[in-house]
């Protein structure tokens, strides 16, 4: 019973740690930055740059409001059911390892979710100024159809490949091209790190 509580409580701990950390990553970039503005930390290796992710990664859209609002419905729907597979896990045998994993991709989707349900009425639009938490003309959306807010940019290799590699050769070419924000980079630790260590608990 102490080890099933102890492992609730490391996830509970990395999963407020990850939510207030994406948060208020999230809340002061949509405050200070306007949309597209960029501000240099490693040169041109490390960019904050702010953008708005209106579906799922890597700016893929459901079409129309309709999409919108499914998406962020299954949104809900799905990180309801890992929250709930995550506290059952240490009934099942869950190392502390794969608890935090759990936690990272649970603390991760909730934290993109919060942006879609919530960010749409409590800030208003980026475009050509700094939002504000809660403006008196209100929201740039309804409830459930606010935007992700994404900052960080990895701009590592920029320039065109050599024309003798096949299909790309003389393609100009950007690695790492997507930005992202803490939440993406939780879900994708959590997801890495089951993948490598921790498969044979769902062999089943």
């Amino acid at each position: 019973m102490k080890l099933f509580a102890s492992s609730s409580r490391l996830a509970l701990l990395v999963i407020g740690i990850v939510l207030i950390l994406d948060q208020a990553s999230k809340i002061w970039v949509k405050t200070n930055m306007q949309l597209s503005e960029e501000i240099p930390v490693l040169g041109d290796w490390f960019i904050i740059h702010f953008t708005e992710n209106n579906g799922m990664a890597f700016g893929i859209e459901f079409a129309g409001e309709y999409g919108k609002l499914f998406l962020t419905l299954f949104r809900i729907v799905a990180v309801s059911l890992i929250g709930i597979y995550l506290f059952r896990m240490p009934k099942k045998g869950a190392s502390k390892g794969l608890m935090v994993s759990g936690a990272l991709i649970f603390a991760g989707a909730l934290g993109n979710i919060i942006d879609s349900v919530f960010y749409g009425v409590f800030f208003n639009d980026s475009y050509f100024q700094l939002a504000t938490f809660l403006p008196e003309e209100g929201g740039y959306s309804k409830l459930l159809f606010g935007k992700v807010v994404d900052m960080l940019y990895f701009p590592l290799y920029e320039g065109f490949l050599p024309h003798w590699m096949p299909f790309w050769g003389g393609d100009y070419f950007i690695f790492f091209r997507p930005v992202f924000n803490l939440a993406d980079s939780a879900i994708t630790i959590g997801v890495t790190s089951i993948l490598l260590f921790h498969r044979s608990f769902f062999k089943d």
